[in-house]
C-alpha cells in the first residue's frame, strides 16, 4: 500500500485470484482427527476463485484445520452429468463462528449422482 493510499483510506486487494460470487452447496470432512473437528459437515458457498474459497458453515471450523470438501458444480458433463469439485484445503481463516475460508491444496472435478452430494 502506497502513503498515498494510506492517507485516502483506501485498501490494496492483496488477492492472487480474482473472487466470484458463487452460492453452491458444500459438505466437509476432516482429513485428520484432530480435536475440534471430527465430524463431516455441510455449508454454501459464499465465494470462490482458483485458490480458496468462502463459505458459511454449520460449526466453527479453526484456522490450521484441513479438510476435504465437495461443491456441487454449475455445469455439467456433456449438459447431462452433474459435477462436483472435490478439494484437499486449509483453513486458514474464520470470519464468524460460521463463516471459513479455506486454501485450495489441491482440486479434482468428479462426476456426482444426481440425488446428493457426496465425498
Amino acid at each position: 500500500m502506497s502513503t498515498n493510499d494510506k492517507k485516502s483510506g483506501k485498501s490494496e486487494d492483496r488477492r492472487s485470484a480474482d473472487r466470484f460470487p458463487i452460492e453452491r452447496e458444500v459438505r466437509y470432512r476432516p482429513l485428520s482427527t484432530r480435536k475440534g473437528v471430527e465430524e463431516p459437515g455441510t455449508g454454501k458457498t459464499i465465494n470462490m476463485s482458483s485458490t480458496g474459497i468462502l463459505f458459511q458453515t454449520d460449526r466453527m471450523l479453526l484456522p490450521g484445520h484441513r479438510l476435504e470438501l465437495a461443491v456441487s458444480w454449475p455445469a455439467q458433463l456433456n449438459n447431462s452429468c452433474p459435477l462436483k469439485l472435490v478439494a484437499k484445503a486449509k483453513v486458514v481463516r474464520t470470519v464468524s463462528d460460521t463463516m471459513a475460508a479455506v486454501e485450495i491444496l489441491q482440486y479434482e472435478f468428479r462426476t456426482q449422482s444426481k440425488a446428493t452430494l457426496s465425498l
